[in-house]
């Protein structure tokens, strides 16, 4: 019974540390919020927006095994290197595979004076096909 407790308070504190930046928004990313849940960022991949992009932030290997349609990869290694190509005023919805490392990358992007961003959580929360490259 201790060892059922035990994995239960485990599980949960993981699940919680791992859940717990999805949905954070910067400065002006709150319009972003309407696509936290899964079925409507489906619907912004099947008729993209050109002012939003979906970054994959994932190591490139990890991105090419299946990623979220329409999304970019720009792992969290080489993402400060490309900023020139990322421009400020462009809505960015940020994931990786929990949240964590997405999370990390939008407080260095913070810093370098994006606002319009989202962290969507992780690859792990859709439910529907990835697309393999």
């Amino acid at each position: 019974m201790k060892k059922i407790i035990l994995l239960t308070a485990i599980l949960s504190f993981t699940i919680l540390l791992t859940s717990c930046y999805e949905g954070y928004t910067s400065k002006e990313g709150e319009p972003l919020k309407k696509y936290l849940p899964p079925e409507q960022l489906k619907e912004l991949t099947q008729q993209p927006d050109s002012s939003i992009w979906i970054i994959d932030v994932r190591p490139h290997d990890l991105y090419e095994e299946g990623h979220i349609p329409t999304a970019k990869s720009y792992s969290s290694s080489v993402i400060m290197d490309k900023l020139n190509e990322i421009p400020k005023d462009q809505y960015l919805i940020i994931y990786c595979e929990t949240g964590g490392r997405a999370q990390k990358v939008i407080k260095m992007l913070e810093e370098e004076g994006y606002t319009k961003m989202m962290n969507w959580g992780g690859v792990t929360r859709w439910p529907y096909d990835l697309v393999q490259e």
